[in-house]
């Protein structure tokens, strides 16, 4: 029942990334261009975000625990630090250097937009390099 609720959640996600626009870079780039020709369409993509979010925490707050699981997880850790920070920036600027992230690049790979493979090529390569230098791929493949 989780996995079907997981690809549910997925496919609504998805179509909401399609009807909000996010799978044209050109439309995201143009909202982060607050000093050009800006396009506010998508502050209602950010405002249903920001809804959605908001009705997540309502329900944690009003559940003794998840509907499909024993507990809710919420990360441990709530301190803000340098890795978290570089992290945001680093996200942030290939955001607006290409006007992708990773929900919207997966979902327009599907439609096959040059630009968008080529940002999961860099996604993948990109999370290969972190998880080896972090030592995942030993975890990985000792726990195999």
């Amino acid at each position: 029942m989780r996995t079907i609720a997981a690809f549910l959640c997925g496919i609504v996600f998805s179509l909401g990334l399609i009807l909000g626009g996010m799978l044209n870079p050109s439309n995201v780039l143009s909202f982060l261009n607050v000093a050009g020709h800006w396009n506010p369409a998508l502050v209602f993509v950010l405002g249903s975000a920001v809804f959605v979010t908001f009705c997540g925490f309502w329900l944690k707050k009003n559940l003794s625990q998840p509907l499909l699981g024993a507990t809710f997880q919420i990360p441990a850790s709530r301190q803000i630090d340098k890795s978290l920070i570089v992290g945001s920036c680093l996200f942030g600027l290939g955001w607006g250097l290409t006007g992708l992230c990773p929900g919207p690049a997966i979902a327009s790979f599907f439609i096959f937009q040059p630009k968008s493979l080529l940002f999961l090529l860099g996604l993948i390569v990109g999370t290969i390099v972190f998880s080896y230098r972090n030592g995942v791929w030993r975890y990985l493949l000792r726990s195999c």
